[in-house]
């Protein structure tokens, strides 16, 4: 009896310790719009008044907000004083939101998460789906601007020159397809490195489209890249050197079928580039808060979006390498190998 106690006193303390966690969340996104953080970078120990004065919001809002943050640990107190202050470490996390690790907009997927709860639920109970424009919109915005930055610090400079010879291929001159492009953050960063290349984004939601042709004008690239509604199994255009999936294969529902599209689409000397989020191949390997990130989020939106769809396979946001080189094998695809991995994310490479 006593073991059992103290085993469930600590998962107690963990329990409420997350639902902590779920609450500060909250207040993390709220110092981001309102540039709390912001105004607490590089600045020194302020008061709850001077912060408020800066960014005209109201004290006593600000001091309690102030101390949810001390109490966490995501600033500091100067109790003499009585001053706040924000560590010069935590602004690549806060506040610089050009930063791989800014993590302010990931909040809008569990806030989305929440409003669709009801959706969920009856996915749980019917076996449905929930198709990705369905979602609260805060999913799309929140997905899209956490993966950017993410996209932005290793494609480039990693991903693509782990894959055999496409670097070379892209400053010549390539032509390019990016199935399930979203926001367009991905294509429009190939785009940009790669001025010699052409590039196409396609995509089922008109919405995620619209955002990245704007992403497109914005950075000056319009002239060498487009953006069409297009199912991943369908989509037109053949002779391509490179077709990619940015975290995209696991939501489908036939991902079998999508990757003998792109089988068929490459040009003979072409290359598959799949990037999944980071997983082992099996629920052990995959313990920590990453997999936890994953698993959770894939149960309403990954699994969900893919019993929406034709076939309904339902991968999910942990496939794994394993399982992931069966598809494309199954595919038709000779060579599958990993050439990279991150914290968040496995980069695949295949060919004809």
């Amino acid at each position: 009896m006593a073991v059992q106690e103290r085993t469930t006193e600590a998962f107690v303390e963990r329990a409420v310790t997350d639902l902590a966690a779920s609450y500060g969340g909250v207040m993390v996104s709220i110092g981001h719009k309102l540039g709390l953080y912001r105004a607490l970078a590089g600045h020194g120990p302020s008061s709850s008044f001077e912060l408020a004065a800066h960014t005209r919001t109201e004290e006593r809002y600000v001091r309690e907000w102030l101390n949810s943050q001390v109490v966490a640990g995501y600033l500091d107190y100067h109790e003499e004083s009585g001053t706040y202050e924000l560590p010069p470490e935590h602004v690549p996390v806060l506040v610089d939101e050009e930063s791989p690790v800014f993590i302010p907009p990931g909040y809008d997927v569990p806030a989305s998460m929440w409003f669709d709860q009801e959706r969920a639920l009856e996915a749980f109970r019917t076996g449905e789906g929930v198709p990705w424009g369905d979602h609260d919109p805060r999913l799309q915005c929140g997905v899209g601007a956490l993966y950017r930055n993410g996209y932005r610090a290793s494609l480039v400079s990693e991903w693509l020159p782990a894959l055999d010879g496409v670097v070379e291929r892209l400053e010549r001159g390539a032509r390019v397809a990016d199935v399930g492009s979203g926001h367009g953050h991905s294509t429009v960063l190939m785009a940009s490195a790669f001025p010699r290349s052409r590039f196409v984004g396609f995509d089922t939601h008109e919405a995620s489209l619209a955002e990245a042709r704007a992403n497109a004008v914005d950075a000056g690239v319009e002239d060498r890249v487009e953006f069409r509604l297009a199912d991943a199994h369908a989509y037109p255009g053949a002779g391509y050197d490179l077709i990619c999936f940015f975290d995209t294969l696991h939501d489908l529902g036939d991902p079998v079928g999508a990757a003998r599209r792109a089988y068929d689409a490459l040009a003979d000397d072409g290359t598959l580039m799949l990037v999944e989020p980071y997983a082992g191949d099996t629920v052990p390997d995959n313990l920590g808060p990453i997999g936890r990130l994953y698993y959770s989020a894939s149960t309403t939106v990954c699994v969900a979006h893919s019993r929406s769809e034709h076939v309904g396979l339902a991968l999910g946001a942990q496939a794994g390498p394993a399982r992931l080189t069966a598809v494309l094998k199954e595919a038709g695809f000779r060579s599958v190998r990993t050439v990279h991995e991150t914290a968040f994310n496995i980069v695949l490479e295949a060919r004809r």
